[in-house]
């Protein structure tokens, strides 16, 4: 499991989810799995059988919480006909999200009106996440934006593309990890630390500049303040264990 999905996913969800247990005695949990999505999500779904009688399945780890999985069974292509068949619940129409989709495919995305048609919208590449995510290899549904007309989005691919190219740079990474240790894997090959304060500013000195560029905030006020914080308490410690 990535870091980022623990951290800023699982764990303040989680604390929702049993702060409304506590409070309620019971929660549910409304989840948009759906078997066909991949394999491993089949294999998933299939691990948690439903309570006999009900549409709900205890939740793998929080006591008193209830998953539903309404749309479960549903294939892609279902997904899509019910979109551009029926109005949005909420009002206006589904017309943003046909767009979104489209443009994350290169602007080619077919959209499903019914089963008979193409493949709909939706695909594996159709996904997004967090833009300057440096696991994939390319970000495909930003450069789908892009291809579509969109350039505005060229200079966040440029920075993702360039922090893929220094991730793994000796140079720019500290030897020791943030425990203070250095850190070695079963082939005895080093484990480099996060990146030095030099390098941090670097990156954020190019964020800053495609910020500009972008002509959107990227970044807060109050993120700038955390991250002059951290610098200043890695620097001192730095400090402190080079006087030791």
């Amino acid at each position: 499991m990535r870091w980022c999905t623990d951290r800023l996913k699982i764990q303040p969800t989680s604390t929702y989810i049993k702060d409304n247990v506590s409070k309620h005695g019971a929660a549910v949990v409304v989840l948009g799995v759906r078997r066909t999505e991949s394999v491993r999500r089949m294999r998933t779904v299939d691990k948690y059988e439903n309570d006999r009688g009900s549409n709900l399945n205890p939740h793998s780890s929080i006591a008193g919480a209830y998953i539903f999985r309404p749309i479960v069974e549903l294939t892609t292509d279902d997904v899509w006909e019910i979109l551009g068949s029926f109005p949005a619940p909420w009002g206006g129409t589904h017309t943003k999200l046909f767009q979104l989709y489209r443009d994350a495919e290169g602007g080619e995305c077919p959209v499903v009106l019914s089963k008979d048609e193409a493949p709909g919208c939706g695909t594996k590449n159709s996904r997004f996440g967090c833009w300057t995510c440096t696991v994939v290899e390319k970000d495909k549904s930003l450069q789908g934006f892009v291809d579509s007309g969109q350039h505005a989005y060229k200079p966040l691919i440029a920075f993702r593309d360039w922090l893929v190219s220094i991730r793994n740079d000796k140079t720019k990474r500290s030897a020791i990890r943030r425990n203070g240790r250095l850190t070695f894997d079963v082939s005895g090959k080093h484990i480099p630390g996060p990146f030095t304060i030099q390098a941090r500013q670097e990156i954020l000195d190019r964020l800053l500049a495609v910020q500009a560029e972008f002509g959107t905030q990227l970044i807060t006020d109050d993120e700038l303040d955390l991250i002059h914080k951290y610098w200043a308490m890695d620097l001192q410690q730095e400090e402190t264990l080079a006087n030791a």
